[in-house]
């Protein structure tokens, strides 16, 4: 018998359309991406074949689509902020979803692809709140996090099935909702030989250690700490500059000792890994606080900047420092932070027993890499078998992502 007629005959329309792209030999998936830099939407159109771990895929076009300083505002007044209007909150979750949905149309019209050529689109959303317990510490409220950006929009604007809404899926099984790269970086990175840190460098920093797979060990991901977020939120402040290009500014200037212990001072840094962490704590009033602690409100901007890019670089290095196995990986950098110099020669000075290159080394842009990886757990929510893919207890034998129809 004939599955495929028959599933057409008893299936609903959507139901029979994804039935036919999870058995296709490849399919083209656009990847979305909007990190807490809120620098803009990075949008990659990838061929996948297969999947689990004989998942290969090929990025056929990647774009970074810039917010335009509106658009920021508007994702400000909800980001990483304890008390928003709730009715704000209501109409730019279906704004975003249409400003997505816009941005997705242009460039595949750009790119020449019309929405029929297309199988899926993976949206991660903008993250506006990120709240694990170590975060909130209400004994009876689980962990939690919040991305908006409605994905029915995104569908209906583009005519394309969407996936999307990944982390709460692994809150519930469990998780704290992040880091979720590694899913990706486990089904596509992995190495027979080399021991591997897929190190992500965006506002927030996290990484995964991926052990040699013919010598075994345990597959570690954490957030860090922080990666561009205070750096970001003080030059903009401070200097009306969007971000300190190549790390110029703080290479100017020289770390203050005394603020540097202060940033470092804090419970996060305790917690055992994995951990995840947001800006919601490491933004400008955790600046502020270090500052009136440590007496050092009088120090220059450069002398700021300085210290809180060494404070990145420390808190990475602290991070990998303490993660079982890692000695001798090589670490593969992905993220706004690697085209920062400064931030780059102080990694290398901290981590100078592993080799560190630009994770396009691998064969995929890192600019691009969460674009991709969101794209990689969509196709496994179609085609994947998590629990035969996923052995290691830090990866939540878990199927990810929420599925809106254009119709």
């Amino acid at each position: 018998m004939d599955l495929s007629i028959c599933a057409s005959n008893v299936m609903n329309q959507n139901i029979t359309n994804l039935y036919h792209i999870a058995g296709k030999e490849s399919r083209l998936i656009v990847g979305l991406m909007s990190g807490t830099s809120l620098d803009g939407l990075d949008v990659a159109l990838c061929r996948f074949v297969g999947s689990g771990r004989s998942t290969t895929t090929e990025i056929l076009c990647f774009e970074t689509v810039p917010y335009n300083d509106e658009t920021k505002g508007k994702i400000r007044l909800l980001f990483a902020r304890e008390k928003v209007d709730l009715n704000l909150l209501c109409l730019l979750n279906d704004w975003l979803g249409n400003l997505h949905g816009e941005i997705v149309a242009g460039c595949l019209h750009k790119w020449g692809y019309a929405s029929g050529d297309v199988d899926l689109i993976a949206s991660h959303g903008q993250t506006i709140m990120h709240s694990p317990r170590s975060r909130h510490h209400i004994e009876d409220l689980p962990n939690g996090t919040l991305q908006i950006g409605d994905a029915d929009h995104i569908a209906v604007k583009t005519g394309i099935i969407t996936v999307s809404d990944f982390r709460q899926k692994h809150l519930a099984a469990g998780g704290e909702g992040a880091p979720l790269a590694v899913y990706g970086d486990y089904l596509l990175f992995s190495d027979e030989k080399e021991k591997r840190i897929l190190l992500n460098i965006g506002g927030i920093s996290n990484f995964t250690f991926l052990p040699a797979t013919v010598s075994g060990g345990a597959l570690m991901v954490s957030d860090t700490g922080p990666g561009n977020t205070i750096m970001d939120a003080y030059m903009q402040r401070h200097m009306n500059q969007s971000y300190d290009e190549s790390g110029r500014f703080a290479a100017s200037g020289t770390p203050n000792l005394s603020l540097l212990r202060a940033l470092s001072d804090h419970s996060f840094f305790t917690l055992s890994l994995p951990r995840s962490t947001g800006p919601e704590l490491f933004n400008l009033e955790y600046l502020n606080a270090a500052q009136s602690v440590s007496n050092t409100h009088s120090a220059s901007s450069a002398d700021v900047m300085a210290t809180l890019n060494r404070f990145t670089a420390e808190s990475i290095a602290a991070a990998i420092g303490r993660t079982d196995g890692v000695s001798g990986a090589h670490i593969y950098i992905s993220g706004g932070g690697w085209h920062n110099e400064l931030l780059v020669r102080s990694l290398k000075e901290l981590l100078s027993g592993h080799s560190i290159s630009g994770f396009s080394e691998l064969g995929i842009s890192g600019d691009a890499k969460e674009a991709v990886l969101f794209a990689v757990l969509a196709n496994e929510a179609l085609c994947g078998s998590p629990r035969e893919q996923y052995h290691d207890m830090v990866l939540l034998p878990v199927s990810m992502g929420k599925i809106s129809f254009p119709q």
